[in-house]
């Protein structure tokens, strides 16, 4: 999660069973979503004291500006305890909401949940300001219409919504006049539901958009409001707006600037099938969930070495045409049968051994997989020559990596040639997840046209 503003205020916290006792402390969020409460002293007392079970799962404070807030899945880090001076102590939370504050066994549980991503604006590419300018005169005037939400309907039962917000100038204006807006997602859904659901498809859309803009981009400005947390203001009831922390995945320390020309798609190219972009995304996660998250440890640096790029990507195309495709070398019947018969002559001692062996022994090999996985797209790929020195290359380089054996190891990539095979690799992985989320090989075309970064590594050499 992306904090732009530093999150550090001081306040009083306190478990709920014992509100009496209220400690003074500091609240920290880093930038990443890491939360830190520092307190003086402790929550525990007597023979607690060196208990590691203090039952901090749930902390509720009231901090500077912010009010009520709730410390979620606490627990120490450090407990210092001291006789007769100040100590202080450090609790790790996992979550914290800010505005509303829930009983200890209460689960937490909403109706919408608001966020944002990196370079979003660019991405949707819809503005609500009109400048009207007219030089020979020296005049401009500058209105603004706030654009429609945007209303998809997902399979999970929940809605997304494309939403603006905005400000507009204050008074008086004698120097500046500004009007801002800014694009966010929100998940609506009629009925109650926990934070989890609402973080598992926000993690979803986060990956698609970093897939779309061909970058990592990091979930921002996180809220939501429940039916049951509401507020009274003149005889009426509102949703209390609560904002919400924790870490989440993808993350990136440098916020990416991006235009809408160096995307790998922006919203203007799915307008019109929009909600099946989104469907056939979020259930692609129901069978090709290792596969995705292979592809995406490359992007977002947690392979800090080529060879270990390499390899997730290698991992992670077989994996995706394993989710894909039951293609055998032979019938099961008929391998089955010639298993049996194998096993018939085998002696009793040696057949566990023998049926360990034989076991995947009817699954295609990597080569084959990767020979399949291109075939769609073979044209852009280069010549028949060519693809097969490169996907020779791919299997001994795999091979090599996870046995080290030396016979293989004159026919490896290494330095600059690896690279290149990481470049093909991830435009494989782009051009069939166009395909998953329903793009035609028109509109696929029409990609790699007008995606610079795509061309790229299709053509890197």
């Amino acid at each position: 999660m992306r904090i732009e503003e530093e999150y550090k205020k001081t306040g009083y916290f306190w478990l709920l069973e014992k509100e009496e006792n209220k400690i003074p402390g500091v609240l920290s969020i880093n930038d990443g979503g890491k939360i830190e409460l520092e307190i003086i002293g402790h929550f525990s007392d007597g023979a607690d004291l060196l208990n590691n079970d203090d039952g901090l799962s749930r902390i509720i404070g009231h901090v500077e500006k912010d009010g009520l807030i709730t410390l979620d899945d606490c627990f120490y880090i450090k407990k210092n305890i001291s006789f007769g001076g100040i100590s202080k102590s450090s609790i790790r939370a996992n979550t914290v909401f800010s505005g509303a504050h829930w009983g200890k066994d209460e689960i937490a549980t909403f109706n919408a949940f608001s966020f944002s991503v990196d370079c979003l604006d660019e991405w949707v590419g819809i503005s609500g300001i009109n400048v009207d300018s007219d030089w020979i005169a020296g005049t401009a005037s500058i209105s603004y219409s706030p654009p429609e939400e945007k209303v998809f309907f997902l399979d999970n039962g929940m809605k997304l919504e494309i939403c603006f917000a905005y400000t507009l100038p204050g008074f008086p204006n004698i120097t500046e006049a500004k009007i801002a807006q800014r694009a966010y997602f929100r998940l609506v859904s009629e009925e109650l539901r926990e934070l989890s659901e609402f973080r598992t498809v926000a993690f979803k859309i986060t990956n698609l958009m970093c897939f779309a803009i061909d970058e990592v981009v990091t979930l921002q400005n996180v809220s939501a409001t429940s039916s049951e947390k509401q507020r009274c203001v003149d005889n009426n009831q509102y949703p209390i707006p609560i904002s919400i922390y924790y870490q989440s995945i993808p993350y990136s320390e440098k916020k990416p600037k991006k235009d809408r020309h160096s995307m790998l798609f922006n919203f203007g190219v799915i307008a019109t099938n929009t909600q099946q972009v989104l469907n056939n995304w979020l259930n692609a996660y129901e069978y090709l969930y290792p596969a995705l998250n292979l592809y995406f440890s490359t992007k977002t640096g947690a392979q800090k070495y080529l060879e270990g790029k390499f390899l997730a990507l290698a991992q992670g195309l077989e994996t995706y045409h394993r989710r894909i495709s039951r293609e055998t070398l032979m019938k099961p019947e008929f391998f089955d049968a010639m298993i049996a018969e194998i096993l018939s002559g085998c002696p009793e001692e040696h057949v566990e051994w023998l049926q360990g062996r034989l076991k995947h022994g009817n699954e295609i090999n990597l080569g084959k997989r990767l020979k399949r996985i291109i075939e769609p797209f073979k044209n852009h790929l280069g010549t028949s020559g060519e693809r097969s020195k490169m996907l020779r290359t791919i299997v001994d380089t795999r091979n090599y990596l996870t046995h080290y054996n030396e016979e293989l190891k004159k026919g490896s990539a290494k330095g600059k040639d690896l690279w290149v095979l990481c470049e093909k690799m991830e435009s494989m992985f782009n051009l069939h997840f166009l395909k998953v989320i329903g793009f035609t090989e028109k509109e696929i075309n029409r990609v790699i046209k007008n995606s610079f970064s795509l061309r790229q590594k299709l053509q890197a050499s």
